[in-house]
């Protein structure tokens, strides 16, 4: 957390995450238009950005593009803002990503470092019992085979939460499904995106990308504003064996 807390000490960088915030996939000179500096101190404090995590990085064509991650907030929040000063979860919780990719769809994409094992990671995403203990208490029923249909329940649930398709399965590095969420009718119209597990190995730990995508451009937050806080539990439960408990209401996920 370090480096996170030194990242955004700084008001450039804040003003930099704003900016993200605002307008998401932005490449260098999008963003240099922005500031009164020269190109090179942008880049220097998007670096710092990066080391921190606070902003990722995809390559299109020969643009690369800066995206915002709200991870590693959501991560200071659960450690201690929550402990310190409940009001302002609901708000560090909203902050969210957003990019518009060549076919003109929204994706949103969150990554985050984790303590662990492939094996064991791939083990927490994919059995039911595990995942209960950091999606609000949502299991999931699948074989997880390509091509096998899925859904998501929940005890306090009347239907089903969620359903859609197993479309990879690549223990343990890689699983896509789609999603089509069912606990509302706003959310219901707003139709199939897609969800993109990605874990790889550094040193003793995985770095996590999770990438949900295909949603259309304004989608409703509630398809993707939980992530953060399942990332961040997840990581909890992994490293320590406990379950997060964090403030707000009940939220239903993919």
């Amino acid at each position: 957390m370090d480096e996170v807390f030194k990242a955004l000490a700084d008001p450039t960088r804040r003003e930099l995450l704003d900016e993200l915030f605002r307008k998401d996939g932005q490449s260098l000179r999008a963003l240099e238009e922005r500031f009164a500096m020269t190109r090179f101190g942008v880049m220097k404090h998007l670096k710092l950005l990066e080391e921190a995590g606070l902003v990722v990085t995809r390559r299109r064509g020969r643009e690369k593009l800066h995206f915002l991650n709200s991870v590693p907030i959501r991560l200071i929040h659960d450690r201690w803002v929550s402990k310190y000063a409940a009001p302002w979860a609901a708000g560090l919780s909203d902050l969210k990503t957003r990019l518009e990719n060549p076919v003109e769809t929204t994706a949103k994409i969150f990554e985050i470092y984790i303590r662990t094992s492939p094996e064991r990671l791939w083990e927490a995403i994919t059995d039911s019992e595990i995942r209960s203990k950091y999606i609000f208490g949502n299991r999931i029923e699948t074989d997880w085979q390509p091509g096998s249909t899925y859904r998501m329940t929940n005890p306090r649930a009347d239907g089903p939460l969620s359903e859609g398709e197993i479309l990879e399965v690549d223990p343990p590095r890689r699983l896509v499904q789609t999603m089509r969420a069912l606990w509302g009718e706003d959310v219901e119209a707003e139709g199939t995106s897609r969800i993109t597990w990605e874990i790889e190995q550094v040193e003793d730990s995985c770095r996590l990308t999770v990438t949900h995508d295909q949603l259309r451009e304004g989608a409703n937050e509630q398809l993707y504003g939980g992530w953060p806080m399942i990332l961040s539990g997840l990581k909890t439960w992994l490293e320590t064996g406990s379950t997060l408990t964090t403030p707000g209401s009940l939220m239903y996920a993919s």
